[in-house]
């Protein structure tokens, strides 16, 4: 009987050209929250060789519900570092490419540049797991400019329906607010095609009385559950290891699930 390793169910399944595939690959993950860091565990359990994580943002107790890298240790903690630890305990073989930073529209280019160099030159695929519109957008703008792939999270927060998630070209698109608004920006900037992860589910009204930040002017927080904003990174993490792999979309890009200022894209 042969020895198990922590990749022969992965072997098993991609045969041993795919895994080698998924070893040699460089995957960026714009947004460690809800969305992003699970999509950053499935590509570390997945074998993947180096993994680029950015994120300017802390560990706060609120993200708890939801992603992969929040627990109470890890509160305070940079996302960036955080990430990087939950990697390495998954697997300290996997080269972790950080960057600590909020990412402004006029910081993508230089950003992408900067990571490709210190990755060996190459990236094989850039997820967008943020929740702003304007660095979704000029994301989307380079990747395609740059010969990119590039697959990006529409909004997850105050939906409750995982079965409704789809993938599909950003112009297929119906019933989601925060992919109408991408929508009409990649029309407006000439972008001919962006793979989108997004559910036409409406949002539900929130049950809670008004917050103090909402009392006073502010926009209250939006609703996470705990389970929605995982299986969405577990489903990007999942498109883009079977591209790196090379396995067919037998579904279509339309196909449904189960069998990106702030509209709750990154959750």
């Amino acid at each position: 009987m042969n020895e198990e390793t922590a990749t022969s169910r992965l072997e098993a399944l991609w045969g041993t050209a795919g895994l080698a595939r998924q070893r040699a690959a460089t995957v960026m993950v714009v947004g460690a929250g809800g969305v992003g860091s699970n999509c950053i565990e499935a590509l570390a359990r997945g074998a993947v060789g180096t993994i680029i994580v950015v994120d300017g943002d802390e560990v706060a107790p609120s993200n708890i519900n939801r992603q992969a890298l929040a627990w109470s240790e890890t509160i305070g903690m940079r996302k960036v570092d955080a990430a990087r630890l939950l990697i390495q305990r998954i697997n300290p073989d996997i080269r972790v490419i950080t960057r600590g930073s909020f990412v402004l529209p006029g910081d993508v280019a230089a950003l992408i540049e900067d990571v490709r160099t210190e990755a060996g030159g190459h990236i094989d695929y850039l997820i967008d797991a943020i929740d702003t519109i304007s660095t979704k957008l000029e994301l989307a703008t380079y990747a395609e400019r740059a010969e990119i792939p590039i697959v990006s999270s529409m909004g997850g927060a105050m939906k409750l329906y995982p079965e409704r998630l789809r993938f599909a070209d950003i112009y297929e698109t119906s019933g989601d607010a925060l992919a109408r608004v991408i929508r009409k920006g990649c029309r407006k900037r000439g972008i001919r095609h962006l793979d989108v992860l997004y559910s036409p589910e409406a949002p539900i009204a929130s049950p809670e009385l008004p917050t103090r930040a909402e009392r006073n002017g502010g926009r209250p927080p939006l609703g996470t559950t705990s389970y929605l904003p995982p299986i969405m990174g577990q489903m990007l993490a999942g498109f883009v290891l079977r591209r790196i792999a090379g396995v067919e979309d037998t579904l279509g890009a339309g196909a449904a699930g189960c069998g990106r200022e702030n509209m709750g894209g990154g959750a």
